[in-house]
């Protein structure tokens, strides 16, 4: 997902003529190497958390926790904009987070919460304080509706934003291919940050419910 970011964010030479519209990039099934159509569904590998693209015979395949020999989970498309979180900025401090951004989910090969937060190098894991997340998951009862390794909680408290939503995780990591193929310099330049806003934007018009 990140490399097809990257590859979509470089555009032509700058001083070479274009001598056709660049061919459309085609994206297959990881699973069974059909084409699949923008908006399709995604798989996550629970071994080494890799995301794959799913064609619809394989997302319906994969649609049940018995399926995909207990290593493999279809994404689910849920995104929820949680109005009346709670979280100040004490409790943002005891969890951790070096970065004004993060993304949370409780993954089951680990027995446990993961905290990531995007850089310019990818995703990046956090040390999270246990205690700190039992404070912030009884202050926002909500948090226990997340389905382990396919949702998330996304938070992003960067340039006075106030963001936080369940997400399928393939949202965090698409936020990620995002920040690493734009990031300039040392405060990643205005063209990521208007990125990040409109992926924040664009999040509410997104489709819940996806074949």
């Amino acid at each position: 997902m990140a490399s097809r970011l990257a590859r979509l964010a470089q555009g032509p030479p700058v001083h070479e003529p274009v001598a056709a519209p660049p061919a459309a990039i085609v994206e297959q099934c990881d699973l069974c190497a059909a084409v699949v159509p923008p908006g399709h569904r995604h798989v996550v590998d629970l071994n080494d958390r890799r995301i794959m693209c799913a064609c619809r015979a394989c997302a319906l395949l994969f649609d049940s926790r018995a399926a995909g020999g207990g290593h493999l989970r279809l994404i689910p498309t849920r995104r929820r904009r949680l109005d009346n979180f709670v979280l100040d900025g004490a409790q943002w401090d005891r969890l951790r987070i070096p970065v004004d951004m993060a993304f949370f989910f409780h993954s089951t090969p680990a027995e446990r919460v993961c905290a990531m937060y995007p850089s310019p190098a990818g995703p990046t894991e956090s040390l999270l304080e246990l205690e700190a997340w039992t404070e912030l998951a009884e202050a926002n009862p909500v948090l226990a509706s997340m389905e382990p390794d396919v949702e998330a909680l996304l938070v992003s408290r960067a340039r006075d934003m106030r963001e936080h939503w369940i997400v399928p995780i393939d949202d965090c990591y698409e936020l990620v291919g995002l920040i690493r193929s734009r990031w300039k310099g040392f405060g990643g330049g205005e063209e990521v940050w208007a990125a990040i806003d409109g992926f924040f934007d664009d999040l509410p018009t997104r489709e819940e419910t996806r074949w």
